[in-house]
């Protein structure tokens, strides 16, 4: 029987063997041919399918998304995959709002060091301090503009 063993294939993909006995039971890497004595063998192709899974990780895909992904590439799988262009608008769009939001912290924690901010507690009662301490508040502006990335400094009411 040809192919490679659980250790080599964690090596040659540069995963740990563990995470190959998870992404099998989660459906993600095809259950292997086994040995006569019960040893796991997989094909070549999956350290490409590895390889490919640790990518669209990297590229912020769960691992529901990439099977969602892998689902219509298995041989006599009935169901296509879902297509990668419509999931990485999709995905693209909630790293440009992470990115808006993550920009209003930045603002927000630039502010608070021009101010002179040295203790939350006193900079929590001065008009000057930028940190949104009510977060009734900040969360109300959010859902009211829809933009998680608004100016954090605005919510301070």
């Amino acid at each position: 029987m040809t192919g490679l063993r659980t250790g080599e294939l964690a090596a040659a993909a540069g995963v740990n063997t563990q995470t190959l006995r998870y992404y099998e039971r989660r459906g993600l890497l095809a259950e292997p041919d086994r040995t006569l004595g019960g040893h796991r063998v997989y094909p070549q192709d999956a350290v490409t399918v590895l390889r490919v899974i640790k990518a669209a990780q990297r590229l912020g895909f769960s691992l529901d998304e990439v099977a969602a992904l892998l689902e219509g590439t298995r041989v006599g799988s009935r169901r296509r995959a879902d297509g990668l262009r419509a999931r990485a608008r999709v995905k693209l769009a909630e790293v440009d709002a992470k990115l808006a939001e993550l920009s209003a912290v930045r603002d927000t924690l630039a502010a608070a060091l021009a101010a002179g901010c040295e203790d939350l507690l006193v900079c929590s009662e001065s008009d000057c301090c930028p940190v949104p301490f009510d977060m009734s508040a900040a969360t109300a502006k959010v859902a009211s503009t829809g933009a998680a990335g608004s100016d954090i400094r605005d919510l301070r009411s």
